[in-house]
């Protein structure tokens, strides 16, 4: 969890715009879907053969994303220790710069696992984290919403439809009601 707290909140740090995907609950995300059946690739196709694919024909591996952090961060942080003589969290935020661009060049080692395979895989996750409901435990205080100006899904915008310009004025909105924490089993919520 240290990792991909430090490593979404270099690809989405803080600004003026907005909190950053740390704040957003990106790892929280990223945690509960690596909990449940997409961390199990659980409608993936996972039973072989595993030659070596070329890149337009998509995911070959035949790890689960689950397995899949699990494998980088421990290469990831063996690579820093040997590298900064500290773990990725620990490291000044240029150079964990430095290896989130090494990643995303597939420069460093993972072993079977290619690097740029995690960096694409990571960053499609904390971008989903960022704007995904936060019924699901990411877009925290609706955090990615506001930034795009999306403000939730409603079922009826008759009233608003020939507005045309003006600010939409209702409060942003999940899927679950106005107070996405307050739903049961949320990691956030009182129950």
């Amino acid at each position: 969890m240290e990792f991909v707290s430090a490593a979404v909140a270099r690809l989405i740090p803080s600004d003026a715009l907005g909190p950053g995907a740390d704040q957003a609950g990106v790892p929280t995300f990223i945690d509960l879907q690596l909990a449940g059946p997409y961390g199990r690739a659980e409608r993936w196709y996972m039973q072989g053969p595993w030659p070596r694919g070329v890149d337009t024909q998509g995911y070959q591996l035949r790890y689960t994303p689950a397995q899949i952090y699990r494998q980088a961060i421990a290469g990831i942080d063996a690579h820093c220790r040997k590298q900064y003589q500290q773990p990725f969290a620990k490291l000044k935020a240029e150079q964990q710069d430095a290896v989130l661009h090494a990643l995303e060049d597939g420069k460093v080692d993972l072993g079977e696992l290619p690097a740029k395979t995690f960096f694409q895989l990571f960053w499609q996750n904390t971008q989903e984290g960022y704007l995904a409901d936060p019924a699901y435990g990411g877009n925290r205080d609706f955090a990615g919403w506001k930034l795009i100006g999306f403000p939730g899904p409603r079922y009826n915008y008759v009233r608003e439809i020939r507005q045309y310009g003006q600010p939409y004025q209702q409060p942003f909105v999940s899927l679950i009601g106005r107070a996405p924490t307050a739903a049961p089993g949320h990691p956030r919520s009182a129950t």
